[in-house]
């Protein structure tokens, strides 16, 4: 962009590595993030970039395309790698963060850029001159309807988004549980929880039949495959969670030297150790329902929980055809759009 300032919309992980490209190019920026003084459900802090999922950033390894993604953005320059590999907690082969210091480093690095002006406080009309929108999935209703008159009678799309619970590391039974990798790839950065085949029916059935926290226009049908809740996959069928997030291929238990019927997998939510999430355990069960539910698998009998799973709606463009190769607007090029807004994931 041949400006010498641009505003960006939303201090995520889009439009904060938008803004330092920018920076860092000499051209000043003005960010604006509408947190503290309005949150969405899926927010719980006051920090850009902070990571309402999963705390992994996946696959760090070359060998894969995510890995390779992650290599050639960290010799482009990439705050959100840097941070990320600054704040990393040991997950096997894959990135993760303590998502608390990552978004303190990504935070921080943005405010104190000289070419940076953060402005707090919700935007509800599309500025003049050069715009990124990178409002997220989460935009506000007040932009979101400024962003539909761009693009007249095409409307959004949109699709179902969740999160894990997060637990203790105290309150786990390690008489239920041990460290290990998946084929002992890497060091042993996971808790895995074993299940017997009784246990994993009995908690099966349960888990089916759970009692959901109400979401307007939410059906099973609207999940995004990649973050399904653990309860809509399990109504796929009595197999389907042994395939998928409780897997025990390559995870022999020490005890007996065989692989249980199910394994549950925990991992480290922050640096010190003492957070750790559920893995693949998205959902949109009400809190209490959550506890029980999941007090049957045995390691998590008395479980601690920092934080239950939520979900909300996201809302996305049909970039393809709404926005051309560099993702601006048709029509109004000095209008561009970035990160899960524009469809993408991850």
């Amino acid at each position: 962009m041949n400006t010498k300032n641009v505003t960006i919309i939303g201090a995520g992980l889009a439009g904060c590595e938008a803004a330092w490209q920018l920076a860092q190019r000499g051209i000043g920026v003005t960010l604006h993030e509408m947190k503290p003084h309005k949150m969405t459900p899926a927010h719980h802090s006051a920090g850009f970039a902070e990571l309402v999922c999963s705390n992994s950033l996946r696959s760090d390894q070359l060998e894969n395309a995510v890995g390779l993604l992650k290599e050639e953005l960290r010799r482009c320059g990439s705050l959100i790698l840097r941070c990320a590999d600054q704040t990393r907690v040991e997950a096997g082969g894959a990135l993760a963060v303590d998502r608390e210091a990552f978004s303190q480093a990504v935070t921080q690095a943005v405010r104190e850029h000289p070419l940076i002006t953060v402005v707090e406080g919700e935007v509800t009309e599309i500025p003049q001159g050069e715009v990124i929108i990178a409002s997220g999935p989460l935009t506000s209703e007040g932009l979101s309807e400024e962003i539909a008159k761009l693009f007249p009678n095409t409307g959004y799309l949109n699709f179902y988004d969740a999160a894990a619970p997060i637990v203790t590391f105290e309150s786990v039974d390690m008489d239920h549980a041990w460290f290990a990798s998946r084929y002992d790839r890497g060091t042993a950065d996971y808790i895995n929880c074993a299940m017997s085949q009784e246990e994993y029916l009995a908690f099966w059935r349960e888990l089916c039949q759970a009692e959901e926290a109400p979401v307007h226009g939410f059906e099973d049908g609207r999940v995004f495959e990649g973050c399904m809740p653990v309860e809509v996959m399990a109504r796929r069928g009595e197999q389907t969670l042994c395939f998928g997030p409780l897997k025990p291929k390559g995870l022999p238990d020490p005890k007996t030297g065989k692989e249980p019927y199910a394994v549950v997998q925990l991992r480290r939510d922050n640096a010190q150790g003492t957070l750790y999430n559920i893995v693949g355990f998205q959902t949109h069960l009400k809190w209490g329902e959550q506890k029980r539910v999941f007090s049957m698998i045995p390691a998590l009998a008395h479980a601690e929980y920092v934080r239950y799973g939520v979900m909300h709606r996201n809302t996305y463009l049909d970039s393809p055809r709404l926005l051309d190769a560099y993702y601006r607007v048709r029509g109004q090029e000095r209008i561009c759009f970035a990160g899960q807004i524009s469809g993408v994931e991850g």
